[in-house]
């Protein structure tokens, strides 16, 4: 990995104290979306480290929505598909729904039924994991339809928050740890 393009990616990421509730530190990535060097650093990197990691991928799964930003090119690079894991009703046709708790309620996603073929390998892309429950309940809906998770991989990890200890078995790589 490039300390270059590592400390290319970190220097487009901002901080925002007391949002969007006093006590919280947003990580923003708005910085490094605008930058095309910095972008293309990271889909570098996100890329060198699957390559390195993985003999096949098939499927790059994204997350509503900032995984939407990432997991194309993404794909694109790696010549695989990219599908997507939304918030619930946004998809049409048949789709495979899961609710799960967040710190201040319940929500929940879904997935089109045939958008990944029973043994297909699988990355789950984001942006952040925080607490990961949006991360474990999609990694949940692909097992349902019988996904080979490789990995969860994101740009950013909060370590504090131990997201990476609801994946349980599910392998996860981020880029940028935070306390």
């Amino acid at each position: 990995m490039s300390r270059e393009r590592l400390r290319a990616v970190r220097d487009r990421v901002r901080s925002f104290p007391d949002f969007p509730v006093p006590g919280v530190l947003f990580r923003d990535i708005s910085p490094l979306l605008k930058d095309p060097v910095a972008f293309k650093a990271l889909i570098d990197l996100l890329e060198e480290h699957l390559r390195a990691s993985f003999p096949k991928v098939d499927v790059i799964a994204g997350l509503d929505s900032r995984g939407f930003l990432i997991g194309p090119p993404l794909a694109q690079r790696l010549g695989v598909g990219f599908v997507l894991i939304r918030k619930k009703g946004k998809l049409p046709g048949p789709t495979e729904s899961i609710s799960y708790a967040l710190e201040y309620g319940k929500a929940e996603l879904e997935i089109q039924s045939d958008a990944v073929e029973a043994g297909q390998k699988v990355v789950v892309v984001d942006d952040l994991l925080a607490t990961g429950g949006t991360m474990r309940a999609a990694c949940e809906l692909l097992a349902r339809l019988k996904a080979d998770i490789l990995e969860c991989l994101v740009v950013i990890e909060l370590k504090g928050l131990r997201g990476a200890a609801k994946l349980e078995a599910i392998p996860f790589h981020s880029l940028l740890q935070y306390d």
